[in-house]
């Protein structure tokens, strides 16, 4: 009998790198530059997930055209860059669990709402591209999570079916989108505390790394 395909697939910020921070105080550099004062802990529990162009479009108005919400991302998309290469690295435990999972013929796949410049910055820049199947990211699909869109793409090119895929994530309305395609969810809590994922009946184990995660207790959860 032919076993059953499973897949992990991973939100990229917060979650492979731990830099869910440099992300919020860019944002707050960036509209404060523009007359706007953004509490960090508020913004993050909002917009976690959601694409850039979404968040500028909710902040700055509805009005702005594609060119000009695609000029205003790049500039805060350059201001995360510069602060986050200097710390730039995988969260502890996360190369030795996707080691494992490739040797047990686990589909490996990154979905996130980073644009492509980002993605190319952090899988590229620490030679993980590789190691996955798939990559999905902002310009793949047209909504944000919470949305499910993003985890359920990453499925489709992964060839396995939603209920056979774990997604790791940092944030609520990543944990929601997991929900919301069919999707079991271990959570990170390199942002949030355990107690911000309490009403998810889909998370299925909080760490605070993948150090101790265990594959095959992953997948009978």
């Amino acid at each position: 009998m032919t076993a059953t395909r499973r897949a992990f697939i991973f939100d990229m910020d917060g979650t492979i790198v731990d830099n869910m921070s440099f992300h919020t105080e860019s944002w707050i550099a960036f509209f404060q530059r523009r007359g706007k004062d953004i509490d960090a802990d508020e913004f993050f529990r909002a917009t976690a997930g959601r694409q850039g162009k979404e968040i500028i479009r909710s902040h700055m108005g509805e009005h702005l055209n594609d060119d000009e919400v695609r000029a205003l991302n790049d500039e805060k998309e350059l201001v995360y860059r510069e602060l986050y290469e200097p710390h730039r690295k995988t969260v502890t435990g996360f190369d030795g669990l996707i080691a494992l999972a490739k040797e047990m013929n686990v589909a490996l796949a990154v979905a996130t709402a980073a644009p492509n410049a980002n993605i190319t910055f952090t899988l590229d820049g620490l030679d993980l591209r590789r190691h996955f199947d798939t990559v999905v990211g902002a310009a793949d699909v047209a909504r944000g999570k919470p949305h499910p869109d993003v985890f359920l793409l990453a499925a489709e090119r992964c060839g396995v079916a939603p209920e056979h895929c774990i997604v790791f994530e940092d944030a609520p309305l990543g944990v929601e989108a997991a929900r919301r395609a069919g999707m079991r969810a271990v959570v990170l809590t390199t942002t949030l505390p355990a107690e911000a994922f309490a009403d998810f009946d889909n998370v299925i184990h909080i760490a605070s790394d993948f150090s101790e995660l265990t594959i095959d207790e992953l997948f009978s959860s």
